[in-house]
């Protein structure tokens, strides 16, 4: 009778670990570290578009040597900041939104002198990594847009009940940080656009 008894107790807080979790949290945390994998992936790839697009209108627009060195500055402070996923923290996100966005501007500046130039608009090279360029814009919010819910997946898992009392009493995991606009970005998403005819 006692080894039945010890047998549906072992079962019973089996049954109990696994739903307050012992799986779930591990899982959350994969999830998370999964999605960051695919962000920086998109990242890299759109990092490594730069380059055939900087010697595509290095041909045309000579007198923007300014512009494209700018452009090749960005490119490697955005490669030289790396995060492992186990370690995501505010500080090191924040690190790593700033050389992106930085690069973003580049791109921008980048890709406004074309205007200048009728024939570079014309080449079917450019526009060939313009679009490109563009499809990765994309695959970038896609994969933040995955990264931002994995977070709050899992800092739902271990800041709600059950599965936070699991993380407070064995696993002791910390929020992960998310993606913040910056100060400025921040400040022109509460204006309203000007639309002008």
């Amino acid at each position: 009778m006692k080894s039945i008894k010890n047998i549906i107790s072992l079962f019973a807080l089996s049954l109990i670990l696994s739903s307050c979790g012992m799986q779930s949290i591990p899982q959350g945390l994969n999830d998370v570290e999964a999605a960051w994998s695919e962000v920086q992936n998109q990242y890299k790839r759109r990092s490594d578009l730069i380059p055939n697009l900087v010697s595509t209108v290095k041909g045309y627009a000579k007198h923007e040597q300014e512009t494209l060195e700018g452009v090749v500055s960005a490119r490697s402070k955005a490669t030289q900041v790396k995060i492992d996923a186990s370690k995501l923290n505010g500080p090191e996100m924040k690190k790593f939104e700033e050389a992106q966005q930085g690069l973003s501007g580049a791109i921008s500046r980048l890709l406004m002198v074309s205007e200048k130039y009728p024939d570079l608009k014309a080449n079917t090279n450019f526009q060939d990594l313009q679009a490109q360029l563009e499809g990765t814009e994309n695959r970038i919010a896609v994969a933040r847009n995955r990264y931002i819910q994995s977070i709050k997946n899992f800092n739902n898992l271990i800041t709600v009940p059950p599965t936070s009392w699991y993380n407070s009493l064995f696993l002791k995991h910390e929020k992960k940080p998310q993606f913040e606009l910056a100060p400025e970005e921040a400040k022109a998403a509460q204006e309203a656009p000007k639309v002008e005819f």
